[in-house]
């Protein structure tokens, strides 16, 4: 094996959710180690300036596409957009997630239903256009979907039931696509992140009940930092990570270990 283990160079990964936050983080990741990035999000112009800074950072291609991945249509467009710019899809992290929070008995149909049509169909809207299309008659892929610590657990501090259950259903989705499309050398892995600074979450992470939240119930008694999340789906996303597949791999400071 080439030891130069989570070198990308060359290849095209989507990564969708990529306007903030961890989607972007991740996706300078692989752009770091030569990768070129498709930029998936429905806003437009936080897309254009992330493919931007990509390009200019770290010198590989970019390419920013608007998509809706509830839509279908708008769906197979991008990875219609995607191929038609590279030839080629290696990479694919599901980022793209909502999360409805209220008791579990104030839920409505529509919220239960919207993360179920984001968090869980969507990633398998993504996943499957780009097996079928590029993925399985290049019979090579890395799928990555993020799932959640709450994909595995439930918990006491924010009701979310409904993202609890579309993320347990990724965590499965997960297991499925591995089995599935394992012949074509295709691997299906998950990663379930614990809470994580970004700027939408710095002011609720920093309150002192969340302070506290994490000194009881985080063995690191803290949460994640920037970073943190990337050598995980630098890992997932390289050759060296081949004979790994169908696992959910949790970076949450310990929280699922409890």
């Amino acid at each position: 094996m080439d030891r130069n283990y989570f070198d990308l160079s060359g290849q095209v990964a989507i990564v969708t959710g990529c306007s903030t936050g961890l989607g972007v983080q991740m996706a300078k990741a692989l752009a770091s180690q030569g990768a070129n990035i498709v930029v998936v999000a429905r806003r437009q112009n936080l897309i254009e300036q992330v493919a931007k800074e990509i390009t200019d950072e770290f010198w590989v291609k970019s390419l920013p596409v608007v998509c809706d991945i509830t839509d279908t249509q708008a769906v197979e467009a991008m990875v219609d957009a995607a191929l038609k710019k590279f030839g080629r899809i290696d990479i694919l992290i599901n980022n793209a997630g909502t999360g409805a929070v209220a008791p579990a008995e104030d839920i409505t149909d529509e919220q239960f239903d919207n993360e179920m049509q984001i968090d869980l169909f969507g990633s398998f809207r993504v996943a499957r256009s780009v097996a079928k299309k590029a993925m399985i008659p290049a019979k090579y892929g890395r799928i990555i979907n993020i799932a959640s610590m709450y994909g595995l657990v439930g918990n006491k501090v924010a009701g979310s039931a409904p993202y609890h259950a579309a993320k347990g259903g990724v965590v499965n989705l997960t297991r499925a696509l591995a089995a599935e499309w394992g012949k074509h050398n295709i691997t299906v892995n998950s990663i379930c992140p614990g809470y994580f600074y970004t700027p939408l979450t710095q002011e609720t992470l920093d309150s002192d009940f969340f302070q506290q939240n994490a000194k009881t119930m985080i063995p690191e008694e803290r949460y994640g930092n920037e970073g943190e999340l990337d050598t995980a789906a630098l890992f997932l996303a390289s050759k060296a990570s081949s004979y790994v597949t169908g696992v959910q791999l949790p970076v949450d400071g310990g929280y699922t270990c409890m």
